[in-house]
């Protein structure tokens, strides 16, 4: 029984498709106006409205589903974005970063080649610290003794002196800003060479004055102030700065010409944006020009 009715459904199977190929080549060699393409159009003119219909009835579904789907593939792009942005905005951000510790140590370089500071066996150190006044009287970098820093050492940027080492652990050290009450830098005014010291004003850190210069030199506003350095031969009277660091330049000048002229000096070191700096470890010529 069972191997019969598999014969009947393959003499069946090969009815049809018999079929189909008799009505498919004489639908092929038919005109436009034969029997089986009105057949055609007769099923599509009455299946066309059914067809429509299904369409819109089905429309708000497929909608649905198609926004579910934009909304998931949206939200996979944004996710991707998102991480694209981060990432760039992390190598910006570090890229930023080098480029601008790299102007500080070009600066730092130009200044040591200008001075001959190489042979002061500069080490370089970044601010990791401020002390929590309007002046910012002192700074904690990242270097100290094991690096050969001692109490006294100079401390540059690549844009002039910042200060000097005043105490020191084996790997941090605190520097005294020029702008600290407490300094007092041997200076000259570079153009004429008079020769005095520069000292915190009353202003603030970027108010420096230049005192002890006798009235007959002049000080125009403009000139640049740098460090004497010392033209002793004994140690007890030698400068603690090389000659001829620029600490500033002079902004006016009050009472000219008198023994009561003030002179006011901006330091070129921004000190209250430290990052980088440079302790210069030895004296060169025991600091005489």
């Amino acid at each position: 029984m069972y191997d019969r009715t598999i014969r009947r459904r393959r003499l069946t199977l090969v009815a049809l498709l018999a079929c189909a190929l008799l009505l498919l080549s004489v639908y092929v060699g038919e005109s436009s106006s034969g029997p089986l393409h009105s057949v055609q159009r007769g099923v599509f003119s009455v299946f066309t409205p059914v067809q429509e219909g299904a369409s819109r009835v089905l429309k708000p579904a497929r909608d649905l589903f198609g926004w579910i789907g934009d909304t998931v593939n949206a939200k996979s792009r944004l996710a991707e974005v998102e991480s694209s942005n981060r990432q760039l905005r992390s190598r910006a951000i570090a890229g930023s970063e080098a480029l601008r510790v790299n102007a500080q140590l070009q600066k730092l370089l130009n200044l040591n080649q200008a001075n001959g500071l190489a042979a002061a066996s500069p080490v370089a150190a970044r601010v990791i610290g401020r002390s929590p006044t309007l002046w910012y009287g002192t700074v904690t970098i990242d270097q100290g003794s094991s690096r050969g820093i001692r109490v006294g050492n100079p401390v540059i940027t690549g844009d002039g002196l910042a200060g000097q080492v005043s105490t020191v652990t084996g790997h941090a050290a605190v520097v005294t800003l020029i702008s600290d009450g407490e300094m007092a830098v041997p200076a000259r005014i570079s153009g004429s060479g008079a020769q005095g010291v520069a000292q915190t004003g009353a202003g603030g850190p970027n108010d420096l004055r230049l005192k002890f210069i006798a009235r007959r030199f002049r000080a125009d506003p403009g000139a640049s102030v740098v460090t004497a350095g010392t033209l002793s031969n004994s140690p007890k009277l030698q400068s603690l700065y090389p000659p001829g660091i620029p600490i500033g330049s002079v902004t006016r000048v009050v009472d000219p010409g008198t023994d009561a002229q003030k002179i006011f000096v901006r330091p070129y070191a921004d000190l209250q944006r430290l990052e980088i700096v440079q302790v210069l470890t030895r004296r060169i010529n025991g600091n005489r020009p």
